[in-house]
């Protein structure tokens, strides 16, 4: 999962589409849309002001996985859970308070080329947007290090220079089996980034 920078003189949905035509120039072929959202909740103040610092939890869900929901801390672990798990948020209010205006996602065109899926969607933040995520799959490999190569390979095919470096959730995973857990912790990233991209003081910008 990564960003796509916006191209120069374009504007994000121009960009979205110039990825998108590249793709659809190699044969990938749409398979209906997509959706990851991403909710943030923090810790009750009557938790955090007992001497701990509060602690961030993301409440995802992905439109690949519809019957789950996922549950993450930052720098923590990843809970996979049923869906109805945000009925259940609904309860744990006294211990955890939904950040409203922090909900971000991303929503595009799910596209299948040979063994890959990939997926370009417009990151919205309420009701602008603010980036571009791409998220390219290898179906038939599930040890992520052993196809990252192939992986590369294919991305420079239609994003060109703008090719991730190695994501950190790859560094602690090694030969393990990825799962979808690991999706979801990039997404949460890329989120984030995004979030902080969007703090950058602009005044004294030109």
């Amino acid at each position: 999962v990564s960003q796509v920078p916006v191209a120069e003189g374009k504007s994000l949905q121009q960009t979205v589409e110039l990825v998108t035509r590249k793709l659809e120039a190699l044969g990938a072929e749409k398979q209906g849309p997509f959706c990851v959202d991403c909710e943030t909740y923090h810790t009750a103040a009557a938790i955090s002001s007992a001497g701990q610092t509060g602690k961030l939890m993301y409440v995802m869900h992905n439109s690949e996985y519809p019957l789950s929901c996922f549950a993450l801390f930052e720098n923590g672990p990843c809970l996979i859970a049923d869906a109805n798990f945000d009925t259940l948020m609904v309860k744990l209010k006294g211990f955890f308070q939904n950040a409203k205006a922090n909900k971000i996602e991303s929503r595009g065109t799910r596209y299948q080329y040979c063994d890959f899926l990939v997926k370009v969607g417009t990151v919205t933040m309420g009701p602008s947007a603010r980036g571009i995520s791409v998220e390219v799959e290898y179906c038939p490999c599930v040890i992520a290090n052993d196809c990252w190569n192939l992986l590369m390979e294919f991305m420079q095919s239609f994003m060109g220079n703008h090719v991730p470096g190695i994501p950190s959730v790859f560094s602690t995973k090694h030969d393990s089996i990825y799962s979808p857990a690991d999706t979801m912790v990039q997404y949460m990233e890329l989120f984030n980034k995004i979030r902080k991209q969007q703090q950058v003081p602009v005044a004294g910008m030109r």
